[in-house]
């Protein structure tokens, strides 16, 4: 018995063809060739994003670099454009110098020897000579005083010198020092161009300051004390050099510009740097980068500066104290090595705060143990009757906005700050952290909701059918 295939549906419609098979071999050829280039493209060659992303990188690693540099040349310029424009720095950049003793002691060799120059020895011996004969002294007693020169010269360059070395030492010469600095200073922008005249001036490769008061006071005391001869000392215009380089002319035109730019590089240069840091694919990590940028610049001018040093001890002119020339060196670029100190330290402080707000395990734990730490003296607090309600809840909501507000603040502090130290980096750190550790001793955290349940009336039970 053989079973009849099940009969037709006349109202059954014939199944969809499926889209490929709607497809002519044509477009099905063009489709596959579309497939084939997708995954060549996605397999071997880089898509645009990730070429987007290359020049992103690429643009923030320039832009950093350009800052660093930047940030090297901004500093040299603001400690140029203090030392040529305030006067109050540069009288507290050479003031001390009256008191060390390496320069007080060139002054002294130079004094004296200004001093020595217009005194005549002959001519005492002579008057020497002439005032024994007119007493009725024997000629060979007059002829031995002609034969006193050298230890008459002798005699009055001791004489001299411990006059000269006892102003030198007084509080006088302090006085006298620290004036004609302060009133040399309004032509120390002329000098450093060359074009300087009075007490200040830049010839034959030296920054001099005539130091003719003290060449007074000595003369003066020479009197005070009988050597009546000194009286006829006329006024001697002596200089002391501050500096002494055989390029000048380079320096005076290197300081010329960072005194032009001075006021502005710094700004750029942030400017620069915060443009880096955005343009970035990972911000957090540029901002370390251009961070621990700006430390390696500091420390390629600090190193620059002990090179400085050593090549300017080495090529002084000949009769140049060296003693003398290295502090009046080191007293010069003082506030440059500040300036340089202060702003690594801020560098290497802000590498490490970006660092610290990453996600490595470092960071994580430090932030981990420290907000434990800070959150346990606050329950201690709390339950010792410290209210902390609408402060806590104000702080918990607001509490990225502080943040912001400590560091802004922080940011105006040292900009704004005349001459900042590594101490006022220092400080101003230690500040940032106990205003950052009170925001979360403060912060409660959100208010909890209370845990109302609403119990439901039991559901009816279905009545029973009756039999």
């Amino acid at each position: 018995m053989t079973s009849s295939p099940p009969p037709s549906d006349p109202d059954r419609k014939p199944p969809e063809p499926s889209g490929e098979q709607r497809l002519s071999a044509r477009e099905r050829n063009e489709l596959d060739e579309l497939r084939h280039r997708v995954s060549a493209l996605e397999t071997g060659g880089p898509s645009r994003a990730a070429r987007h992303h290359w020049l992103r990188s690429t643009g923030s690693v320039l832009l950093i670099l350009l800052a660093s540099l930047l940030s090297l040349l901004a500093v040299v310029a603001v400690w140029a454009n203090n030392i040529v424009r305030d006067t109050d720095r540069y009288v507290a950049t050479v003031g001390p110098l009256a008191s060390d003793p390496d320069v007080q002691k060139a002054v002294t060799n130079r004094v004296t020897t200004a001093v020595l120059a217009q005194i005549d020895v002959d001519a005492l011996v002579k008057d020497l000579e002439r005032a024994a004969s007119e007493k009725g002294a024997p000629p060979r007693a007059a002829k031995l005083l002609g034969d006193l020169s050298g230890p008459i010269t002798s005699g009055l360059k001791s004489l001299v010198g411990d006059t000269v070395q006892r102003v030198v030492s007084s509080k006088a010469f302090d006085t006298v020092w620290v004036d004609a600095n302060r009133r040399a200073h309004s032509a120390l922008d002329k000098a450093l161009t060359g074009n300087a005249t009075g007490a200040v001036s830049a010839k034959n490769g030296q920054v001099t300051i005539d130091v003719a008061p003290i060449v007074a006071q000595v003369k003066d005391r020479l009197v005070s004390a009988g050597f009546k001869p000194a009286a006829r000392i006329p006024a001697v215009h002596t200089d002391f050099v501050v500096f002494a380089s055989k390029d000048i002319g380079k320096i005076k035109t290197y300081l010329r510009v960072l005194d032009i730019i001075g006021g502005w590089l710094p700004v750029i240069a942030v400017l620069i740097a915060a443009a880096g840091v955005y343009l970035a694919t990972d911000r957090r990590r540029a901002l370390i980068g251009a961070a621990l940028g700006v430390f390696a610049a500091m420390v390629v001018l600090g190193i620059v500066l002990a090179v400085a040093r050593a090549v300017y001890l080495d090529h002084l002119p000949v009769g140049t104290s060296e003693d003398a020339a290295a502090t009046v060196f080191d007293s010069l670029v003082r506030f440059l090595r500040a300036g340089v100190r202060a702003v690594g330290a801020l560098a290497l402080v802000t590498a490490a705060g970006a660092f610290l707000v990453g996600p490595s395990r470092i960071a994580v734990l430090i932030r981990t143990g420290c907000r434990r730490g800070i959150g346990a003296l606050r329950d201690v607090a709390v339950s010792a009757g410290l209210p902390l309600g609408p402060v806590g809840r104000f702080v918990h909501r607001f509490k990225r906005w502080i943040g912001a507000a400590i560091l802004a603040v922080a940011a105006i502090v040292l900009f704004t700050w005349s001459y900042p130290t590594t101490w006022v980096v220092v400080w101003t750190v230690v500040i940032v952290l106990v205003a950052f550790a009170i925001r979360e001793f403060l912060d409660t955290g959100a208010p909890s909701a209370a845990a109302t349940s609403t119990s439901s009336p039991p559901a009816p039970s279905a009545p029973t059918p009756s039999a």
